[in-house]
C-alpha cells in the first residue's frame, strides 16, 4: 500500500511525521471502519470482526500498514495484524496460557522458566499487535499498577536470587517506551551486581524500525553486554528502512537475533522460508529460532501440522547455508522449555523408531517412564538408567566354563534377549543399564 495514500488521511501529516516513532504510534490503526476507509479493503462480515475486537483489540502503525498488498486478501502481513473472525470460533485444544506462564512468576510479571534467567514483562502494549501472540490474553487488561511499582519488586526478586544471571526485557514490547523510561528500566537491572547479561525482545525492527533511533542505541550500549532479538516472518518486512534499524543497533555493538514463528499462509513454504532467512543473513541479523506456533487461544487459525514444518526444514537443511539456518523448536510448558523438532532424514527417522521400540524391551507392569508429549500427543519416552528383569531362559552353567569374561545370551521377562556372564541362571534377577543394554550384575532376594 503506498505512502502516501496513507498520510492522505491523517490531516497536515508530513514525511516528516512519518519518521517519527512518536507519531506513528499515536497515529496508529485500532478501527475496523479507519481500516477499511484507509485499505480500501471490504471487510467481510464487520460484526464479527467487531466481536474478535472485543476479545483481541488490533493497532497496526501506519508503518506497516503501508508493506501490506491490498489487492491480495490473503496478504502475508496482513494475516499477521488485521482481526480474523476464526480468532473467536477456531479454539480446539488451545489456551489462554498454554506454557503456563502465569504460574510461574514468583513476582507480578516476572516469569521464571529456567534457574538461570527470568522473563520481566515490562508492559502489555505493543506498536502492532501480532495475530498469533502468546500473549493475546493481556491485550484487553489494563494495568494496576505503575511501571516504578511493578519494576521495583521485579528488582528486589532478582537481587535477591544470585542464581539468576540473565533479564530478559519483554511484554508486550518494552520500546513502546520512550527513552527516559528504557534508562530506568535497563539502570534498574544492570545495579545488580550478580547480574552478566540483559536481553531486549521487540518487534519494533520489523513493525516500526523508525523507533530505533541514535539517542535509543546510545542507551543501550551503555549496557551492554546486551543482545536484541527481534522478529521477522515473512521477507517482505525486511525493508530499506529496517535494514537501517537492524544496521544502527549493530553498528552500536549490539548483537541482533531473530525468533520467527511458523505461520500458515504466512511462511510455511520452503521458498518464502529461504527467501526469509537469505535475507536476514545479507543484514548480518541471526536466524535463531523457528518457533512452532503454539496452541494459544485465538491462534489456532494460524498453526500448522508440525509436520510439515518437519518436511520443509529438512528440505531447507539440504539446500540452505547452515549460516541462515534457525532451530525448529516447541515451546513447551512449565521447564521443560523449549524443545528442538529435528528434521529426520529417513535413516534418522528409522533409528529414531528402532530406539523407540528398544524401549519395550525393558518395560515391565508398573514400571515408572517419563513421556514427552506435545499437544497431548508422546513424541519421546525415557525409561530408568538401571532395571531388575528375571530371567525366564537360560543355558544351564557347566562347572569347568571359567573362561575369564565369557557369556551367553538369555531370555528375560520381557522377552528381550541381554548377554550376560555364564554363571547366571534361569529364574535369577538381573540389572540391566538401559542406555546400553548391558548387564551389570545379579540382584539378590
Amino acid at each position: 500500500m503506498n505512502k502516501k495514500i496513507i498520510l492522505s488521511h491523517y490531516r497536515n501529516a508530513s514525511e516528516k511525521d512519518w519518521k517519527n516513532w512518536r507519531w506513528q504510534f499515536q497515529n496508529r490503526v485500532t478501527s475496523i471502519k479507519e481500516l477499511a476507509g484507509m485499505t480500501g479493503r471490504l471487510m467481510p462480515r464487520p460484526e464479527n470482526l467487531h466481536r474478535v475486537l472485543s476479545s483481541y483489540p488490533m493497532a497496526i502503525t501506519p508503518y506497516f500498514l503501508s508493506l501490506i498488498e491490498t489487492n491480495n486478501e490473503n496478504n502475508p502481513l496482513a494475516l499477521q495484524c488485521i482481526p480474523d473472525e476464526k480468532e473467536v470460533s477456531v479454539s480446539s485444544h488451545c489456551s489462554d496460557d498454554p506454557l503456563n506462564e502465569d504460574c510461574s512468576m514468583p513476582v507480578p510479571k516476572m516469569i521464571q522458566r529456567y534457574p538461570d534467567r527470568v522473563l520481566a514483562i515490562v508492559t502489555q502494549t505493543c506498536a502492532t499487535y501480532c495475530r498469533h501472540c502468546n500473549r493475546k490474553r493481556f491485550w484487553k487488561k489494563k494495568e494496576t499498577s505503575t511501571l516504578k511499582s511493578r519494576l521495583g519488586k521485579m528488582v528486589q526478586y532478582v537481587a535477591d536470587s544470585p542464581g539468576i544471571r540473565e533479564v530478559i526485557l519483554s511484554g508486550g514490547d518494552p520500546l513502546t517506551y520512550d527513552d527516559d523510561q528504557m534508562e530506568m528500566i535497563l539502570s534498574s537491572f544492570a545495579a545488580i551486581p550478580h547480574l552478566e547479561v540483559l536481553r531486549v525482545g521487540s518487534r519494533m525492527p520489523a513493525v516500526l524500525p523508525m523507533r530505533i533511533t541514535k539517542e535509543l542505541c546510545r542507551i543501550l550500549k551503555r549496557y551492554r553486554p546486551l543482545w536484541f532479538n527481534t522478529q521477522f516472518n515473512h521477507p517482505s518486512e525486511i525493508t530499506p528502512d529496517a535494514e537501517r534499524a537492524c544496521n544502527m543497533l549493530q553498528e552500536a555493538g549490539i548483537p541482533v537475533s531473530n525468533q520467527s514463528v511458523l505461520l500458515k499462509g504466512v511462511n510455511d513454504n520452503e521458498d518464502i522460508m529461504r527467501r526469509l532467512l537469505y535475507r536476514l543473513q545479507k543484514i548480518s541479523v541471526r536466524p535463531y529460532y523457528l518457533f512452532h506456533c503454539e496452541p494459544v487461544k485465538g491462534c489456532g487459525h494460524l498453526r500448522t501440522e508440525m509436520v510439515a514444518g518437519l518436511k520443509m526444514m529438512e528440505k531447507l537443511r539440504k539446500n540452505c547455508s547452515g549460516l541462515a539456518m534457525p532451530q525448529y523448536v516447541a515451546d513447551l510448558p512449565g521447564r521443560s522449555g523449549k524443545v528442538p523438532i529435528l528434521a529426520l532424514s529417513g535413516s534418522l527417522e528409522n533409528d529414531l523408531r528402532k530406539h523407540q521400540d528398544e524401549a519395550v524391551n525393558y518395560m515391565t507392569d508398573n514400571i515408572e517412564v517419563e513421556i514427552l508429549l506435545f499437544e497431548d500427543r508422546p513424541i519421546g519416552i525415557s525409561l530408568p538408567n538401571f532395571v531388575e528383569l528375571i530371567v525366564t531362559e537360560a543355558e544351564p552353567w557347566a562347572k569347568g566354563d571359567t573362561v575369564s569374561g565369557a557369556t551367553k545370551p538369555v531370555k528375560v521377562q520381557t522377552g528381550a534377549t541381554i548377554l550376560v556372564p555364564t554363571f547366571v541362571s534361569e529364574g535369577e534377577k538381573i540389572r540391566i543399564d538401559t542406555r546400553t543394554g548391558e548387564y551389570l550384575t545379579r540382584v539378590k532376594g
